[in-house]
């Protein structure tokens, strides 16, 4: 199961509900926080038609608990890729510390579905949503690269990474300052996606992009 879920990913992320609710306090369950969790995050891509196995139902999540214990205790899912806390992103997946904590509590806590059926959400739709436009690349980097033009960079997209790598590529200007811009690891070409700022660097002539080997490449995204 945690081979499967490496390949295909379990989208994972609920931070509102773990602010509103104390670890502790009262029994977390499947009806109440779990399947929102669940809906919130990981059906679009599980459930039946999606790219992978379907996590919607109490039934279906039940059998797989332990997989999905494993998956998110070494945060290999959801698939981010990149260092937590290095760089800042609007498009982050990246589980917190409480998250985490939230769904082993429930499971530890023999994962309880909850008595009252009328808690649990309704199911989600899947209408098709067009995919955020990307901004255009403006450099690829591979290797140590200096920019010979001023570039408001909105974020990367790693064009190719090998499944060892662990990236961390950070940009030094000519102030001497240095802006962290991103540590990737464990990151998977086979769930390709971009990293987008929070917001925009600006990142003057002469700032050099270290930190990218020769035999990758991450595209700079921005303007």
């Amino acid at each position: 199961m945690v081979r499967v879920l490496l390949a295909t990913g379990l989208s994972c992320g609920f931070g509102a509900l773990v602010s509103a609710h104390t670890i502790g306090a009262t029994p977390v369950t499947w009806n109440r926080e779990i399947s929102r969790l669940f809906y919130d995050k990981c059906a679009s891509c599980h459930r039946p038609g999606g790219t992978a196995f379907s996590l919607l139902t109490y039934p279906e999540v039940q059998p797989r608990l332990v997989e999905i214990q494993t998956a998110v205790l070494t945060r290999r899912m959801p698939p981010w890729g990149a260092i937590k806390g290095f760089g800042t992103f609007r498009n982050e997946r990246a589980l917190t510390q409480e998250q985490i904590e939230l769904i082993v509590a429930w499971i530890q806590n023999d994962a309880p579905r909850g008595n009252n059926r009328r808690a649990l959400p309704p199911m989600p739709s899947f209408a098709d949503a067009a995919p955020e436009p990307l901004p255009p690349v403006v450099r690829t980097i591979s290797g140590e690269t200096t920019l010979d033009r001023p570039v408001v960079a909105e974020g990367l997209l790693p064009e190719h990474v090998t499944a060892r790598d662990s990236i961390r590529v950070t940009a030094a200007l000519p102030d001497g300052s240095v802006e962290p811009l991103i540590w990737l690891h464990q990151y998977d070409d086979r769930h390709k996606h971009a990293f987008l700022f929070r917001t925009p660097i600006a990142l003057p002539a002469g700032t050099v992009i270290r930190g990218v080997p020769g035999h990758a490449r991450i595209a700079l995204l921005g303007h």
